[in-house]
């Protein structure tokens, strides 16, 4: 046993580099692609806010249709690259977390769990992925992190 703490100090030294840089970069990535792909499809498609505005929690329910629909779309569209680049990570990551809770609250929560149903299981996961991003940012692989070292050096000049 006392021989297993020194090979799971190195094992843990090992992990924690790689650790600084892959999990938020797999999580920005991934955030990226989904909240791409419905932007794109908001871009592309008609406005169906209206049937749904009634739902959207206060005060969004007092907002015209269009201008939601206008927002929802530009945050998803300009949100993923900014979370591809590692740009203003916890901003995008913040403002598409609450893009998420309206779209749950509006859409999905009365279908139930299940994601075949259009339930709030997928909004749910996405919801949990944005909480590392908000709170610890956009991990060394960004441009975040770039930007702060650069002020963090003319700084100690």
């Amino acid at each position: 046993m006392v021989r297993l703490i020194p090979a799971w100090s190195l094992c843990r030294s090992y992990l924690e580099k790689p650790g600084a840089y892959i999990p938020q970069l797999g999580l920005r990535l991934l955030l990226a692609y989904e909240f791409w792909i419905a932007g794109i499809e908001k871009i592309k498609g008609t406005n169906w806010f209206a049937d749904i505005q009634p739902s959207f929690p206060f005060p969004l329910n007092y907002v015209p249709a269009e201008i939601s629909w206008q927002l929802a779309t530009w945050f998803e569209l300009i949100g993923p690259i900014a979370l591809l680049l590692g740009l203003a990570t916890r901003f995008f990551s913040l403002s598409l977390f609450i893009l998420t809770v309206v779209a749950w609250v509006a859409v999905h929560a009365g279908s139930g769990y299940n994601v075949c149903d259009n339930g709030y299981k997928l909004p749910l996961i996405y919801l949990v992925m944005f909480l590392p991003l908000i709170f610890n940012g956009a991990g060394k692989a960004s441009l975040d992190y770039f930007v702060w070292q650069r002020f963090a050096q003319a700084g100690k000049q």
